[in-house]
Parts: structure tokens; C-alpha cells; sequence
């Protein structure tokens, strides 16, 4: 029986933009009809969305939640929680998060996984999943124990090509390690998902920079630069070529050489995908130079107004798929400890506002079309991650989740206003629109500003990769 249906006029579908009635029993999408050609069923809600933009929930394929982070004092903390991130996330119209089981945490890969879950069941307030991630020297028993994950719905593996910083030994997996991950996920119809940066470069400059006496962050460009990009992203590329079946998924694109690396194996036939991040398309190292800077940067590391340029361009032309945040929620006192090129806090707070910056610049100031915008922000890391038509579709069978925004809430960005932590790196900007409501598998989570959701909502998300993923750029 028909619980709800949301009637719109400019209704996001798989096919099209137009006026639909969406009607919805349980978790589920049962229809999508012509909006009023149809009576609405006795005791079913009726939600008058007309003047408003319905689209699927958003999709951010990469946060980070009660992550490890020094404190002030210099001992270790974590980041906050899903039980906060994911609450910011409804609020801002995103409805699943994916963030990462570090393997190493475990005494296999499946206790590091039962682990991790701990710090989800029960704490999340939407839908969720994780990718895997392996650091540094990998064990011999590595593979046949990721075989087994990604068989059993975890079939992202994030890998580090640099250890980041030089503090942080570890992280980094060989070449020959990385060519043993990526024969596991041919195999078993797995994603590589890459943090690809070359280390030589990148700790050379860390050492020439110390040496100079350039220590501040805001010299971070230099460090975390183009080449370093163009270096890693060509050679991993060329590893996951010579492995048929290798696909990947390059994580934080952050300059035009990235891009170009992108763009050419797509032409070539491969199926490598691209994800950028809100920081790096609206921000450069010239922002490093602001008060507080440091709110602005993530690794890597800001680029140029040239790199940020090819960026908006790869969403047009298919090497750009997805707008994620790299979601690290922590205080400002947190984010501002660190001042040098080596110990500045990556990541930001930017989870709620998202959906909403990005119609702002996407549909608002670059005309670009409603169906393009939530590609970026849902549809395409749905189909990415293994989570479509599920997840990022208003189609009948999809799961119900809607955000509805609302062009008449053109509200100015204040940390104060939002869910998460007392800072945004997005304070002050002008929004054209703001999510009104959000529905989660049916129900009615947030609603003109009120929340009704639960911290027992969110549910771990099976995963598997679609066979057109794997097979070629199908985006």
C-alpha cells in the first residue's frame, strides 16, 4: 500500500526532468507517474513539492568519520563520529556516505571490518558503506583475505601511492603489492580506489622546502604539486593496463595533469573514473594566504586557478564523475594546529553543504543541466560504487531516498546554522537553493528544518560493481 507520494514539477529521473508523482510504499519507489494522473491513495501523505527540485539523494563516496587526529595537547583523538556526521548529512540532503576500513586495524581483513562496524551500527543516521583500505607492507595472506570481502559486498580497495607526509611511514604500498591488489580485483570484479601521488617528488620537496626554510602551509602547492600528479596517476594507470579487468577510481583529482591522465585513458578504452572534491573546484593556493587558511586545504593540495579551470571541465566531459568531500569533521582549534607544509590537518567540514554548493555553481552560475548536477553529486558514484539502481535513482525498486531543494531558501552559509562542527570552510557563501526535506528509504527524516531521524536509520550497504563498470568508461 502507497504510504507517500511526492508530486513535482521538476522530478530528477533516469529518463528525464519533468512533472512526476512519486509514490512510494515502504522503503521503496513503486512509481513514477505523470504528476496528477493519478488519485492518491486513501491514508497515503501527500508531499506538494511543485516549485521545487526532487532528485535522488546525494552520494558522497569519500568521508572520513572517527578518524584518527592529533589534538592540540599532542596526543590522538579522533574526528566526530557518524553520529554527528551523518545527521549533517541528511540535513544537507545526502542520504548514504562512503568511508574506509583500515585493514591493518584487524587481525585479518574481516576482523578489521567487524570492527570498524561497531563504529556504524547504531550510530548512523543514514545509509552507508565502506571501502577497504590497505597501508604500507602488505601481508601474504592479504589477498586471498580480500578475495573473500570483496565477494562478500566490500569491493572498493583504496590504496596510498605516498605516505602523504613525512610523518606519516606507513601509509605508502609498493608497486609490486599494488600489482597483487589489482590481480584480486580483476578477479572478483573489484575497484581500485587511488590516492596516487609520487612519493619521490613529493618528500623531495618536503626535505627542499625544510631545507629553503619554506615551512608554511601555505607552501603546500609546492609539495603536493602537479607533476607529483601526472607522475603517479600515468604510472598507475599503465600497472592497472597491463592487468586486464583493472578498474579504477581516482580519488581527489586535484590538478589538470590528473585530468589529462583521466581523459586519455578513457580514450584508450579503460575504466577509470574521477572524483574531485567541492575544495579543489572552488578554491586555489592562493586561499592558502587567508586568514586561517589551513580550513581550506586537504590532501593533496590546492592548485592553481589553471588546474581548477580543467577540473570544471573534466564534469563536462566524463573524467570528473563524482563531487565528493573528503569529509573530516573536527573543531576549528583542531583543523588550525598545524601551520607547517608537514603537519597542517587535511580534510574539511563540508558534508551538509554540498548538494547545495554544488546546484549553486553547477546549475545556478554554469547553466549546466539538473540531470549533469546530480550525476555528480548522486547518480554516478551510485553506479561507480556498486550501489545503483538502489541507491541515486528515482525509478521504481530504488530505495526511497528524495531530497527536495527548495530554490525560495537562498540562504547565506553560517557554521552557526549548520550540523556539524564551528567552522565551514563554505562560510559566507550564497546558496540558491536548500534542501527543504529529506527522505530516507520513506520516511521523512528532515522536514523544513526539523529533524526525525534516528541514529538506528542507517544501514550498512551490500555492494556489488556492475559488469559495465568494469568493462570500459561507461559514464
Amino acid at each position: 500500500m502507497v504510504d507517500l507520494v511526492v508530486r513535482g514539477d521538476c522530478v530528477v529521473t533516469p529518463q528525464d526532468t519533468g512533472a512526476y508523482d512519486v509514490a512510494i510504499e515502504g522503503e521503496r519507489i513503486v512509481a513514477v507517474s505523470p504528476a496528477g494522473s493519478g488519485a492518491v491513495p486513501e491514508g497515503a501523505r501527500l508531499i506538494d513539492a511543485r516549485g521545487k527540485v526532487v532528485m535522488p539523494g546525494g552520494i558522497d563516496p569519500h568521508v572520513h568519520c572517527k578518524w584518527p587526529l592529533p589534538n592540540p595537547d599532542g596526543t590522538w583523538g579522533n574526528t566526530d563520529p557518524p553520529d554527528v556526521v551523518s545527521r549533517a548529512a541528511l540535513f544537507g540532503g545526502t542520504t548514504t556516505m562512503i568511508d574506509f576500513t583500515r585493514t591493518s586495524q584487524g587481525s585479518s581483513v574481516q576482523d578489521a571490518i567487524e570492527k570498524r562496524e561497531q563504529d556504524w551500527k547504531g550510530h548512523c543516521a543514514c545509509d552507508y558503506a565502506q571501502h577497504l583500505m590497505v597501508e604500507g607492507e602488505l601481508p601474504l595472506e592479504l589477498p586471498g583475505q580480500l578475495a573473500e570481502a570483496l565477494q562478500a559486498g566490500y569491493p572498493t580497495v583504496k590504496i596510498f601511492t605516498t605516505d602523504i607526509t613525512p610523518s606519516r611511514k606507513g601509509r605508502m604500498v609498493h608497486f609490486g603489492d599494488i600489482s597483487e591488489v589489482f590481480r584480486v580485483l580483476a578477479a572478483n570484479r573489484g575497484l581500485g580506489v587511488i590516492h596516487a601521488e609520487d612519493n619521490d617528488i613529493v618528500m623531495h620537496m618536503y626535505a627542499k622546502l625544510i631545507r629553503e626554510q619554506r615551512t608554511g602551509f601555505e607552501n603546500m602547492a609546492e609539495v603536493h604539486n602537479s607533476l607529483s600528479e601526472d607522475l603517479s596517476f600515468r604510472r598507475v594507470i599503465r600497472l592497472a593496463e597491463s592487468i586486464p579487468g583493472t578498474a579504477l577510481y581516482m580519488m581527489h583529482v586535484s590538478a589538470a595533469t590528473g585530468v589529462a591522465a583521466i581523459r586519455e585513458a578513457r580514450a584508450r578504452g579503460l575504466p577509470i573514473y574521477g572524483e574531485s572534491l567541492h575544495q579543489y573546484m572552488l578554491y586555489t593556493s592562493d586561499d592558502y594566504r587567508r586568514p586561517n587558511g589551513q580550513i581550506y586545504h586537504t590532501y593533496p593540495s590546492l592548485k592553481s586557478p589553471e588546474d581548477q579551470a580543467a577540473l570544471w571541465s573534466g564534469t563536462l566531459d566524463g573524467s570528473i564523475n563524482c563531487v565528493a568531500t573528503d569529509e573530516i569533521c573536527c573543531t576549528l582549534q583542531r583543523k588550525l594546529q598545524g601551520k607547517r607544509i608537514d603537519d597542517t590537518t587535511g580534510g574539511n567540514a563540508g558534508v551538509e553543504p554540498r548538494v547545495a554548493l554544488m546546484y549553486t555553481e553547477m546549475v545556478g552560475k554554469r547553466a549546466y543541466s539538473l540531470r549533469r548536477f546530480v550525476d555528480l553529486v548522486s547518480t554516478n558514484a551510485a553506479r561507480v560504487m556498486g550501489l545503483y539502481p538502489r541507491k541515486g535513482a528515482l525509478a521504481p525498486g530504488s530505495d526511497a531516498d528524495i531530497c527536495v531543494l527548495d530554490p525560495a531558501l537562498r540562504r547565506t552559509i553560517r557554521a552557526a546554522d549548520l550540523h556539524e562542527t564551528d567552522y565551514s570552510p563554505w562560510e559566507g557563501h550564497q546558496m540558491n537553493a536548500w534542501p527543504s526535506m529529506t527522505i530516507l528509504r520513506g520516511k521523512v527524516v528532515v522536514e523544513n528544518g526539523a529533524y526525525s531521524g534516528d541514529l538506528a536509520d542507517g544501514r550498512w550497504l551490500e555492494r556489488r560493481v556492475d559488469d559495465a563498470i568494469i568493462a570500459g568508461p561507461s559514464l
